[in-house]
């Protein structure tokens, strides 16, 4: 069959993946900033977030640059932009599943997670990708690739004659290893929460502290739930041009199919940054109090804002667990 010929793109399509670019930067900002100004929310899953969220602002930045320039043939800046958003890219896949491992090992296998284990994530996460990007610009596999397999931006040439092994290790195989394994990790969290939740209820009348659980763990579910389901809406449009791709259809450039691609690969920095801050009750208020310089009085009641107190606001602050919880349940979500 004769090779597809190059998907164009139009302003708006282009404008929706940039609008998409630059939410995630500000995402991804929002995220390291809250690591750096609250140093109490610093715990183990927030670290890893804090790796994910460099990785998104990378992609995010170097696929910007992409649908701006709009490239229509291999060039040097193709190459370097291919090559950082194919780091990028596929870094944020490992840390996304490194997060997942990490919840599932100390959550439900109890398994120490120490500095060991984070190290390990270190290595895997940004030692993998590196070594694949620096041996597909090595071997020239990075060029341009007719905004087939991509919405503007370089990626894997698809004048290569083993393209498909290229595009699978610089970034779907790791892709599709996702799909299967976050649901699976976070469906079996939630079961040993279920679980938890169970056995508790036999002990709550003579537990005083159990009926405060229930409203938190249910928060914490409902974003075990979102992870997956998130990741999964937004990355499956590139796979689906992908699959289009190898078999030559004409509707890989579909406008809707194109700008769903481009919205998906770039908007996970955003789609974080709404679940970890903006619906996250303590880090939210503390972000809203210093936006607002202190004079958040004047927009609702006093204190409104401020930083609840744990023996006051125990069950209102939902999203944050007391010190005193042995399990990182609630301050992994």
């Amino acid at each position: 069959m004769s090779p597809l010929p190059p998907t164009p793109l139009f302003w708006a399509e282009r404008g929706a993946v940039l609008v998409s670019c630059a939410l995630s930067c500000v995402g991804s900002v929002l995220l390291l900033c809250s690591q750096a100004l609250w140093p109490e929310l610093r715990t183990r899953p927030r670290q890893l977030l804090l790796y994910l969220s460099v990785s998104d602002l990378l992609s995010a930045l170097s696929y910007s640059y992409g649908v701006l320039r709009d490239f229509q043939r291999s060039s040097w800046d193709c190459v370097l932009q291919g090559a950082l958003s194919t780091f990028a890219n596929t870094s944020s896949f490992f840390w996304t599943m490194a997060i997942a491992l990490y919840l599932y090992l100390s959550i439900v296998r109890g398994s120490p997670t120490g500095s060991g284990l984070l190290w390990g994530f270190h290595v895997v996460s940004w030692g993998v990708p590196l070594a694949i990007t620096v041996a597909a610009v090595a071997l020239r596999k990075i060029g341009y690739d007719a905004s087939n397999v991509s919405v503007g931006w370089c990626w894997v040439n698809l004048d290569a004659e083993d393209r498909l092994l290229w595009m699978l290790l610089t970034g779907k195989v790791w892709e599709m290893l996702a799909y299967v394994t976050l649901p699976v990790l976070y469906i079996l969290i939630r079961k040993h929460i279920n679980r938890a939740h169970a056995a508790l209820s036999e002990y709550r009348p003579i537990l005083p502290g159990a009926p405060a659980l229930q409203p938190r763990s249910s928060i914490a579910d409902k974003k075990l739930i979102l992870i997956p389901i998130i990741f999964i809406f937004l990355r499956i449009w590139s796979t689906v041009r992908f699959i289009l791709t190898l078999c030559n259809s004409p509707a890989v450039q579909n406008p809707v199919l194109v700008v769903l691609h481009g919205i998906g690969n770039t908007f996970q920095g955003g789609a974080n940054c709404i679940l970890f801050v903006l619906c996250t009750r303590v880090v939210r208020a503390r972000l809203l109090s210093l936006l607002c310089c202190g004079h958040c009085a004047t927009l609702g009641s006093p204190g409104s804002w401020q930083q609840p107190q744990p023996h006051k606001d125990k069950d209102k602050d939902k999203d944050v667990p007391s010190p005193e919880q042995n399990k990182p349940l609630l301050s992994s979500t």
